[in-house]
């Protein structure tokens, strides 16, 4: 049995409730409750580990010629998305290399886990991708440049010294960790708080860990709707991202049939995205509680049936690939790998033996890494591994840790430059806070232009713009410090040559929310 029944769950809690009463009435007699169990079969567990990674496989394919298409509304369900050759999911991996960044970024910290151990560092974990040859943007690519510029996690994803920490990248690179803690959400946070610190902070951390949790208690349920809510105690009550998919599950229990009501909820209240300055006050918006709606959307308006949450997870918009890869992942864990439909597993078994781009191991590699990581993350936990049956000792999601990222600002507006930078570009503006976008371009990748900035007559710091595309930096300047009034930024190239270039783009202001 793939699965546990709604009954036999039902009994499981029941047990999990009788074990907190029992405590309860012994505290301070010194006795201890029995711990709190399910037994598993090793094919059990590899079904459900392989149904994960196959869903988040699967799920981004399909929705990857869609994603960032559709930034305004949903996409109308008259718009066919392809699916049907049997060699789609091959030629995709093949020919479009890019569209799997959330899986080889998932596999870059299977392999230093695989390497390290279960406790391996955030600083490994850091470097590794950092140096990694594979393309990457927003939180990674700040996270990337901090890494390689000596800011280390968890600095290198703080708000502070990354503009994109509330941004989706640790959210669709946490699958690895609820993977490996079956059943154990506590153990996937812990895991989280390594890997998610990395490159984000607060809502954008607080992504990856709620889709963690989720996969976590797929191993024991396939009711979504439990999956759902139940994973969101791991997040703090006043998180602005739990209150974000609290609304959601609101908004489906007042309208069970009709997602869109769901989707126009996220809309009103939830549609904004703080200081990323490619999206910020624009529809472009890849802030991670926005682009999780969407991922409940389509696990609870799809009701456990694979295709339709996929696609209405697809069809939600925005990050439109990295959704479907997420809620697909989580559902393949709670039915497993063989009860994904034909029409959706076929084409992934065509492409099985295929590695992943920038990484050496196979969609067949990381099902048995990742079902060895997982044994020995149970056994960690106080579980059993004899023979063909496991035994997981269970965890209760409990919150994390409460972080907020840029305070109490809020973006109000935006600068329109599109200049080259001569030797000296200055700009002024009454704000609190400022995200300058702009990048250095040079035939030699080696070259770096290095930038000193000045604010208000000051010398506030200098830094390098590297030409090489894979190092550079994701904005020109930042600074969420300013102090009310007006200030000016003064930005002065210190190494200028002929064969290159800087260019500033334009500025996001942001001034303190007043209560």
């Amino acid at each position: 049995m793939k699965t546990l029944t709604t009954n036999l769950l039902l009994w499981v809690l029941s047990l999990h409730f009788a074990g907190d009463v029992f405590a309860a009435c012994c505290a301070g007699n010194g006795e201890r409750t029995r711990p709190r169990t399910v037994n598993i079969t090793r094919a059990e567990l590899l079904d459900k580990i392989k149904g994960g990674w196959a869903g988040q496989t699967i799920g981004v394919t399909y929705g990857f010629p869609t994603e960032f298409r559709y930034t305004s509304g949903p996409i109308d369900d008259d718009i066919v998305i392809p699916w049907g050759d049997p060699d789609y999911i091959r030629n995709t991996m093949t020919d479009a290399a890019g569209a799997y960044d959330d899986v080889y970024m998932d596999l870059t910290f299977v392999e230093v886990i695989d390497r390290l151990g279960i406790d391996a560092p955030a600083d490994s974990m850091a470097a590794a991708f950092a140096n990694a040859g594979y393309p990457l943007w927003h939180a990674n690519q700040a996270a990337r440049y901090n890494i390689l510029n000596g800011i280390m996690p968890p600095a290198s994803g703080h708000w502070r010294n990354n503009p994109h920490a509330d941004d989706i990248d640790f959210q669709i690179e946490a699958d690895f960790a609820g993977l490996m803690s079956p059943a154990m959400p506590q153990a996937a946070a812990e895991i989280c708080d390594r890997a998610g610190h990395i490159m984000n902070y607060g809502d954008g951390w607080y992504g990856g860990v709620y889709m963690a949790a989720m996969y976590t208690l797929a191993f024991v349920s396939n009711d979504v709707e439990y999956i759902v809510t139940e994973g969101l105690k791991v997040l703090p009550p006043r998180s602005a991202y739990r209150r974000c998919i609290e609304d959601v599950v609101e908004a489906y229990r007042r309208f069970p049939d009709d997602w869109h009501a769901a989707w126009e909820v996220c809309r009103e209240r939830w549609d904004n995205d703080t200081a990323c300055g490619d999206g910020a006050l624009l529809p472009f918006n890849i802030d991670a509680k926005i682009n999780g709606a969407y991922v409940v959307i389509g696990l609870l308006y799809g009701g456990g049936d694979f295709g339709r949450t996929i696609d209405i997870a697809t069809r939600c918009g925005q990050d439109s690939d990295c959704n479907p890869a997420s809620a697909a992942g989580i559902l393949g864990t709670a039915i497993g790998y063989d009860s994904i439909p034909d029409a959706w597993r076929k084409p992934l078994e065509r492409a099985e033996d295929l590695k992943f781009a920038y990484t050496d191991m196979s969609l067949d590699d990381v099902y048995r890494t990742s079902c060895g990581h997982a044994i020995d993350n149970i056994l960690r936990n106080g579980g059993t591994a004899e023979g063909d049956n496991i035994t997981i000792r269970t965890q209760k999601p409990r919150p994390v840790q409460y972080e907020q990222s840029f305070g109490r600002l809020r973006p109000v507006g935006r600068r329109a430059v599109e200049s080259r930078l001569g030797t000296e570009y200055a700009l002024e503006a009454e704000c609190e806070g400022i995200v300058i976008r702009g990048e250095a371009a040079c035939g030699d990748t080696s070259y770096g232009a290095r930038i000193e900035v000045e604010v208000d007559g000051r010398r506030a710091g200098s830094f390098i713009m590297p030409a090489d595309w894979n190092r550079r930096r994701h904005e020109l300047w930042w600074d969420f410090d300013l102090g009310t009034g007006r200030h000016r930024i003064v930005l002065r190239w210190k190494n200028p040559r002929d064969d290159a270039s800087v260019y500033v783009r334009d500025a996001l202001l942001l001034r303190s929310e007043r209560k």
